[in-house]
């Protein structure tokens, strides 16, 4: 688990990166909550995160937004986390030029970042968005939702209420040729501070759904 400096648009970003153990391995994102709120590349959910797409081959990177940890710059409000984002993917993507499919998995804010560089960056196949904030962002942006994905949601979340998130889901799943996947994951909070064992196999049982040579969605 190399700790990596990489160049961001306001100087250097500060990340944590597992190599793809083949050139032509995937590539994963992994993005963070709002550093406003404390989150940061080791929160707990991220990490575990970042260990499943490692263990499935992928190579992968979480990282710290600007402004976080040893990451220049300061809060942008999500703009230039965005572009945190995209100069991260194009880190990843000069050590596995190769690489063939892209997923990108974000929570919270980091799921709102995720959704929006999915708009610019055709190359991501795979989405994971857990605890969206969907009551609190605009994500009318995603018309169409290029790429399936899988958003995942606790029942007791009092941060992001679970029906924004449904209505969400309901807008998206009018779409054609995509497959968009929801869990709920019942008494789960806002951090799933006692499901996370719970969330992370809703996200495994997908990836193993996707990740299947015989899986309908491309």
């Amino acid at each position: 688990m190399p700790h990596v400096i990489f160049p961001g648009p306001e100087g250097r970003l500060e990340g944590r990166f597992s190599p793809g153990p083949r050139p032509r391995a995937p590539v994963a994102m992994i993005l963070h909550p709002h550093s406003q709120g404390g989150g940061t590349m080791n929160d707990r959910i991220v990490q575990s995160l970042y260990k499943t797409f490692v263990n499935r081959g992928f190579a992968t990177l979480r990282f710290n937004f600007r402004g976080v940890g040893r990451s220049q710059g300061s809060f942008d409000h999500g703009i230039g986390e965005l572009s945190d984002a995209a100069s991260a993917l194009d880190w990843v993507q000069q050590i596995h030029p190769e690489a063939q499919v892209t997923w990108v998995a974000g929570v919270s804010f980091g799921a709102l970042i995720g959704m929006q560089l999915l708009m610019r960056r055709p190359e991501i196949r795979g989405f994971i968005s857990i605890a969206p904030p969907a009551n609190m962002y605009d994500f009318s942006f995603l018309a169409p939702c290029p790429a399936s994905g899988i958003f995942v949601q606790g029942t007791a979340d009092t941060v992001v209420q679970p029906v924004a998130v449904q209505k969400l889901v309901e807008k998206l799943r009018t779409q054609k040729h995509i497959t968009i996947h929801h869990d709920e994951i019942p008494r789960a909070n806002h951090f799933f501070e006692n499901e996370q064992e719970e969330l992370m196999k809703s996200v495994d049982n997908y990836l193993d759904f996707r990740l299947d040579p015989s899986c309908p969605i491309t």
